[in-house]
């Protein structure tokens, strides 16, 4: 009897685990839009851009449709943990805070971080604090840029934290902002297009890399991920993809 116990209990957990097992036919991911070149919106309202096209490729590879859900970057991981989404594929740098909540694919793309500002703020010291001391600098909010300024400016400079990439960029050409510390891909795309702003001081290496984000208990779509990443940088598809984008190597 004790082992038709035994037994019955093993078919009820195997039983249990198969009811909230997951085909992932369908994945939804969550993208903070706009933070061009990585994603966009085209003027019929169409989402492209680097982590569009590579995360449309993964899904095809791992026989799932994508579905991208628009989600402000404050709320992010909230929403993955409130299961709004299965994950998170918009340039979140992988950090050892972010880890203790959610659990990260390797890492597929890591670019530098740059500081811009008015041409004229070309000389400026971004290493110095005495420099930036009483300058107004702008940084998306909870970004590993916000942090690095807050970390090392913060008490000399007022750091003014924006929802979005473009309302940063807004503030900078709208002279309410003295420099700003931006994803270099974004800041180019946004900032440098313009001649009256330029680069300033030289690039930054933060954090370490770029990651999808799931939660924790997800590990067989995490490693779905890894697998079909792993295969779009060996057979091309990610230069592919890459060289719409970006002139520069950005993998990992």
């Amino acid at each position: 009897m004790k082992k038709l116990l035994i037994t019955f209990a093993s078919v009820l957990v195997i039983a249990a685990n198969m009811a909230i097992a997951k085909d992932w036919k369908v994945v939804r991911l969550a993208v903070d839009v706009p933070y061009e070149p990585f994603e966009y919106k085209l003027p019929d309202g169409t989402l492209t851009g680097f982590e569009i096209d590579l995360g449309n490729a993964v899904c095809e590879e791992i026989g799932a449709k994508c579905e991208w859900v628009v989600q402000a970057w404050d709320g992010i991981i909230p929403g993955l943990l409130a299961r709004k989404y299965d994950a998170i594929m918009s340039s979140m740098s992988i950090t050892e805070e972010r880890a203790r909540k959610v659990l990260f694919s390797e890492g597929y793309y890591n670019t530098p971080t740059g500081w811009f500002g008015p041409k004229e703020s070309v000389g400026l010291d971004v290493t110095s604090k005495e420099a930036l001391k009483g300058k107004t600098i702008g940084v998306q909010r909870g970004t590993i840029q916000d942090n690095h300024a807050t970390d090392n400016f913060g008490s000399v400079a007022e750091i003014k934290r924006y929802g979005t990439a473009d309302d940063l960029v807004v503030d900078l050409r709208g002279g309410r902002l003295d420099i700003v510390l931006l994803d270099f891909p974004v800041g180019e795309k946004t900032i440098l297009s313009n001649p009256k702003y330029a680069k300033i001081g030289d690039l930054l290496q933060l954090g370490n890399g770029v990651g999808v984000a799931f939660r924790k208990r997800d590990k067989d779509l995490a490693e779905k991920f890894n697998a079909a990443l792993r295969k779009l940088k060996a057979d091309g598809t990610y230069d592919k993809i890459r060289k719409k984008y970006f002139t520069y190597d950005i993998k990992i």
